[in-house]
């Protein structure tokens, strides 16, 4: 039976927030608090979100544990990022930090504490004092569990505020009147099927990634890029889409991630002759460099024959030296996982780890106060009625490579921001116009070709030929030929995207309809993907390219790195498919500009 306007109910808000991860719920608290009716909609219960599957910490320079101060952090973020993050974000963030973690600290969230009752700190990839002088502790942690009790702590705080919660509800469009200003959303009740307009006089988006275009990730299958796809579809460029993190420490085989605080806490990568490797890489940080740079030394390990295994295809990650312990006080999930996933008993043996696609740096373009913007005539101009927060965003703090802890803590800064900056900006209650006669027409166009289409491909089966096609051309080693091959095979699946099959047509909970939903949004992410990193056309970050490296010494690409060609934002946009670029902002709110050097450990 096919989807009509009639059927269609309307429900009015002051905001619509679409995601319950850590931004979307620090976000709707701001609102809640200030007596604004918020919805908040999400494809699975809150605290199922993936910010729970966070675990090493959040950074903030508390200096509980050793001297420490906002410009150390703001400085290595700059040079995490590959000079590709834009300074003036990047401040906002280092200089809000402490505040936003006292904040949480208050709302109840369980730290582990020192002997003194300070937030306990462990060191973190790529996180140093004094400039890059030597590791810092900075991570502020909750055993190997932060982002399960950041999550948990959110949604109680938002529970007393009384937040209303749409639960196991997918987003499906954004609605834009004749201006182009954001009015609402289409939803669908995955309970019932039924289809719904969210009228508000502001949306906000907090969907989270799109790791799962890829085949190996530590993501949780939820992770479909929705926000990235109602965007892309509704004429808004996606920023910086080339820059994916692989994590180092997924476990071998299952993809499960094993946090960076297993480092911070002193374990150590191997190869097979049990050398401690990242010496050689890396002498100062050693195992503790950025995530980008360790995931490509122990990649290029395994491909100079010195992996591990019968098929010398993994890296050891040593820890039984810390102690049993140790390990259970502060990295019991760790433990657990190595029961789980891989058979091993982390205190007597070391657990195998291959680096896994984990965090989309890349996102809907926003400035500070988390409002989306288009850039005219180049420069930045918000979007009426529209924010983007947490991973579906870019602000860019992360530019090209993320630091460790640097996640959570932009969910909380920009989460917050955005909520002070919605609250300045609307009026509880306020009229809202009518939504224009089409509000729907788009999304009744794909929901009811799918109800039509009952002999076409399976959803499934594209997705997985998808992130076959992205792990093979968009990896942790990249080439110029491999990628311009990923450009042509991801181009050819948007045709089978358009012909997928809905065999069972039934309304209640249809989660075969939900999936070719997600489908769309996953064809969005992947070919801004390629499309970007086919373009750039040197090495950043986790964008290595073979054919551009060059070594520390060279005149002009120290690293593979062209500043003078490639130091600017990508823009892709899906309507005509194609690129447009801006400038990095590289001048920061106060501090000093860092300016551009090799990026050595």
């Amino acid at each position: 039976m096919s989807y009509t306007k009639d059927q269609i109910t309307n429900r009015k808000f002051d905001v619509v927030i679409v995601g319950a991860g850590g931004s979307g719920m620090r976000a709707s608290l701001q609102l809640a608090r200030a007596g604004l009716n918020v919805a908040v909609l999400s494809k699975v219960f809150p605290t199922r979100s993936h910010t729970v599957a966070a675990q090493g910490g959040v950074s903030a320079s508390l200096g509980n544990m050793s001297d420490d101060n906002w410009e150390y952090h703001f400085y290595d973020t700059v040079k995490g990022s590959d000079w590709l993050g834009d300074q003036d974000a990047i401040e906002f963030m280092c200089r809000e930090a402490p505040k936003v973690v006292y904040e949480l600290e208050h709302m109840g969230m369980p730290f582990d504490r020192n002997p003194d009752g300070t937030i306990y700190q462990r060191p973190f990839g790529g996180h140093t004092a004094n400039f890059g002088e030597k590791p810092v502790q900075r991570a502020c942690a909750a055993a190997d569990r932060t982002g399960h009790a950041m999550l948990h702590t959110l949604y109680q705080a938002n529970v007393a505020a009384r937040t209303t919660f749409f639960v196991e509800w997918m987003a499906l469009d954004l609605i834009r009147n004749a201006e182009g200003d954001v009015v609402g959303v289409t939803a669908l009740e995955m309970e019932t099927g039924e289809l719904y307009t969210l009228q508000a006089q502001t949306v906000l988006f907090a969907t989270g990634g799109a790791g799962r275009i890829f085949q190996s990730s530590t993501n949780a299958f939820i992770n479909t890029g929705d926000g990235l796809g109602m965007a892309a579809r509704a004429g808004i460029p996606l920023q910086d889409m080339e820059f994916w993190q692989f994590h180092p420490t997924g476990v071998a085989g299952a993809g499960v991630l094993l946090t960076e605080g297993c480092r911070g806490e002193g374990a150590i990568l191997l190869n097979s002759n049990g050398e401690r490797f990242m010496e050689r890489y890396a002498p100062t940080l050693k195992d503790l460099a950025p995530r980008d740079f360790v995931s490509r030394c122990m990649g290029q390990e395994i491909l100079e024959g010195r992996g591990c295994g019968p098929n010398k295809d993994y890296i050891h990650m040593k820890l039984d030296h810390l102690g049993a312990d140790t390990i259970r006080k502060r990295l019991p999930s760790v433990e657990e996982i190595g029961h789980n996933f891989a058979n091993v008993d982390i205190t007597k043996e070391p657990i195998p780890v291959v680096p896994t696609i984990h965090y989309q740096m890349g996102g809907i373009p926003t400035n500070i106060n988390g409002q989306v913007v288009e850039n005219v005539n180049g420069e930045d101009k918000p979007i009426k009625g529209l924010y983007a927060v947490g991973e579906c965003s870019c602000v860019s703090v992360h530019g090209a490579n993320r630091l460790g802890t640097n996640s959570l803590l932009d969910l909380l800064v920009f989460g917050k921001a955005a909520g002070d900056h919605i609250i300045a900006n609307t009026k509880a209650g306020a009229a809202q116009e009518s939504l224009p006669v089409n509000a729907a027409d788009f999304t009744l166009s794909r929901l009811n070709r799918l109800e039509a289409a009952s002999s076409g491909e399976y959803a499934q089966d594209i997705a997985n030929d998808m992130r076959a096609i992205m792990q093979t051309h968009a990896g942790v080693f990249r080439s110029q030929e491999s990628m311009d091959e990923g450009v042509q095979k991801i181009a050819a699946l948007r045709d089978r995207v358009a012909n997928i099959g809905l065999h069972d047509t039934s309304k209640v909970f249809n989660t075969a309809r939900i999936e070719a939903l997600e489908v769309d949004n996953l064809m969005e992410a992947a070919q801004a993907t390629m499309e970007s990193a086919a373009a750039r056309k040197e090495c950043r970050g986790a964008h290595l390219v073979r054919d551009y490296e060059h070594d520390v010494t060279h005149p002009t690409c120290p690293l593979g790195r062209n500043d003078a060609e490639w130091m600017k934002h990508t823009l892709w946009h899906s309507e005509g498919n194609s690129l447009s670029y801006k400038p990095v902002r590289m001048k920061p709110l106060t501090a000093e500009t860092v300016p551009p050097k090799p990026r050595t450990f």
